[in-house]
């Protein structure tokens, strides 16, 4: 699993990426985690708010900051949602 935090630096984008090794931790993932703050990579995304989670190319939250539970949970769907397909 590969998630990415989508934002330029500032301090809602550092807790978003501190929140989500928590939540990876916390539900003992395998994933591996990247900050990208280049906005050209960011624009890729189409999104016009951050923060932004990721995770395997999908956008899961954007502009807020979810909390580590919440992004457990969300983790945990798209496992669930890949073993379907």
């Amino acid at each position: 699993m590969i998630i990415k935090i989508l934002g330029t630096g500032c301090a809602n984008c550092k807790k978003l990426y501190e929140n989500t090794k928590k939540a990876i931790e916390m539900g003992q993932v395998a994933a591996s985690i990247y900050k990208v703050e280049d906005v050209k990579e960011i624009m890729k995304y189409k999104v016009m708010s951050t923060p932004v989670l990721v995770i395997d190319e999908k956008i899961i939250f954007k502009g807020k900051v979810p909390s580590p539970e919440d992004i457990l949970k969300a983790i945990f769907n798209e496992m669930l949602n890949k073993n379907k397909g």
